[in-house]
């Protein structure tokens, strides 16, 4: 009996015993069951601004959790060795909902965060796990690259309170050639997050000649601008030969600063750069432009919102601060 998927927007339609382009959800006799559910293969405690959050809980430690597979096939993936990679070819732990749970308590996290490869192949763990955390008080956050159909994803939002979105390009053209999946569908989602109350930053990975000109740049700030407001947090990522696209160079600071400065003329408010150390890594007030939050790589040194306000000024800073 052939079963279709309905978890992410690729919808893939199996055969018996035939699991999905995911790598790690297949079907048994008509019904689809996930391979990776309760065994992440990585777990690690790292502070929320890698992920990355820097208006939700700066200063945080989250408690990170990933299984193996994704839902794209990104050719200059960072953590293709366990994304790209079926569940048996991956060590992993058992790890059940509950004791994800009670491993972020033991260790002082207040924050889960659901990451590393795409959270949307292990969609039943992390719902199941973001339900009983949220009985207990801890914060649910995920770092996804949005490719998720939207009935899951309304029923997701219901327990998750904050999302980073890795907005990869703003071209059709860029998600069919090196994703292997589509850009809209990521927009829907993140119009989506918005309107359901989840706390929302974009993390854009500038690649050299694939998505740095000034045109597609511009155009991605105004969509983000019109369609989700100017307070989103938009972080403008460095890329790094990986995977399959070695043969490019590094990002240089010069086209990560241009596109901070386009996004900024765009009338977005908070514009970071990542994956280099520079002083656009600091949170400004957007009113008086006093330094609000300085960090040195993932390190908050300096605090200066008090009762999510500017203590200079007084202006009310979007984000989730206590």
């Amino acid at each position: 009996m052939k079963v279709r998927c309905e978890l992410c927007p690729t919808e893939c339609v199996l055969d018996n015993y035939e699991i999905g382009g995911c790598k790690v959800r297949i079907n048994k006799d008509g019904v689809l069951y996930s391979l990776v559910y309760g065994k992440p293969c990585a777990v690690a405690i790292d502070p929320i601004e890698k992920k990355p959050f820097y208006h939700f809980l700066p200063g945080e430690k989250a408690f990170s959790i990933a299984t193996a597979g994704c839902v794209l096939g990104c050719k200059f993936c960072q953590n293709w060795q366990i994304s790209q990679a079926r569940p048996e070819e991956v060590d992993y732990h058992d790890l059940p909902p509950d004791d994800v749970v009670r491993s972020a308590m033991f260790y002082g996290c207040r924050v889960i965060t659901y990451t590393y490869t795409e959270p949307t192949v292990f969609y039943e763990y992390m719902l199941d796990t973001a339900i009983i955390a949220r009985r207990l008080g801890l914060k649910n956050t995920m770092h996804t690259c949005g490719y998720i159909n939207e009935r899951p994803l309304r029923e997701l939002s219901r327990y998750m309170d904050a999302a980073d979105v890795d907005l990869k390009a703003f071209t059709e053209d860029f998600y069919a050639r090196l994703c292997g999946g589509r850009l809209k569908p990521v927009l829907d989602t993140l119009v989506i997050l918005k309107s359901q109350g989840v706390w929302l930053e974009i993390t854009n990975l500038v690649i050299p000649t694939l998505n740095d000109d000034r045109k597609s740049i511009k155009e991605m700030c105004l969509w983000i601008r019109n369609n989700l407001g100017p307070d989103v947090p938009l972080h403008f990522s460095r890329f790094f030969p990986q995977y399959k696209l070695k043969n490019l160079p590094p990002t240089p600071l010069e086209t990560l600063t241009m596109a901070r400065d386009i996004a900024l003329g765009s009338g977005l408010r908070y514009v970071y750069i990542g994956n280099i150390r520079t002083e656009a890594e600091n949170t400004r007030c957007h009113n008086c432009k006093r330094l609000l939050i300085e960090r040195h790589g993932y390190l908050v040194k300096e605090n200066n919102i008090i009762n999510k306000r500017c203590r200079f000024c007084g202006t009310l800073i979007p984000g989730v601060w206590s």
